[in-house]
């Protein structure tokens, strides 16, 4: 049975833009920027944002979930949050190939989660393909750092101010820079 292109786009494949099927791609970036434009553009208790980020994913979002508008997405209904997870103001999370993320997950203001790529070739350049990121219990993602396609965040690890994460971060330790590296271990009996 062949896949539609959602699938086949959150599986990694490359996606061309003159793929028959990318006009769907199309309209479920044309549905999140209507739903994002709404969160963003008006006041909302916090019932209410969680209520819109729900509508966005496609998921229901537990009670104890915090975000700080504004937050910006291209697609929004590959994200998928745990219990107490808070979303600092001004992130951005580009979800076409598939965002999890953790319990008791924090994020600093203007973070980026980055799943989506262009190939290198120069013809192929305006295609794109996905690599899921997934952020485990307890991280700390600190402000304006950008967790780029296929990344693994680990157990309770924090992500410094200003890195880009480009491999998977082991659990329990501090990663900084550009590239990330590991700076620090940490002891998760503290």
């Amino acid at each position: 049975m062949e896949q539609d292109i959602f699938d086949r786009d959150k599986n990694g494949e490359i996606i061309s833009i003159d793929d028959p099927e990318f006009p769907k791609i199309g309209q479920a970036i044309e549905r999140a920027q209507k739903i994002i434009s709404r969160l963003n553009n008006s006041y909302h208790d916090a019932a209410a944002v969680r209520s819109i980020f729900s509508e966005l994913t496609s998921s229901i979002v537990h009670d104890s979930f915090e975000l700080l508008p504004p937050f910006y997405t291209d697609f929004g209904q590959n994200i998928r949050v745990g219990k107490d997870v808070f979303i600092n103001q001004g992130c951005t999370f580009m979800d076409r190939g598939g965002i999890t993320i953790e319990d008791k997950v924090l994020f600093g203001p203007k973070v980026n989660l980055v799943t989506i790529n262009h190939p290198v070739a120069p013809n192929e350049r305006r295609s794109t393909y996905n690599k899921p990121i997934h952020i485990k219990k307890g991280a700390w993602i600190g402000i304006n750092a950008t967790i780029m396609p296929g990344v693994t965040i680990g157990i309770n690890s924090i992500v410094s101010a200003g890195s880009v994460v480009t491999k998977d971060v082991d659990d329990n330790v501090i990663v900084a820079g550009v590239p990330a590296k590991v700076i620090k271990q940490i002891n998760p009996d503290e």
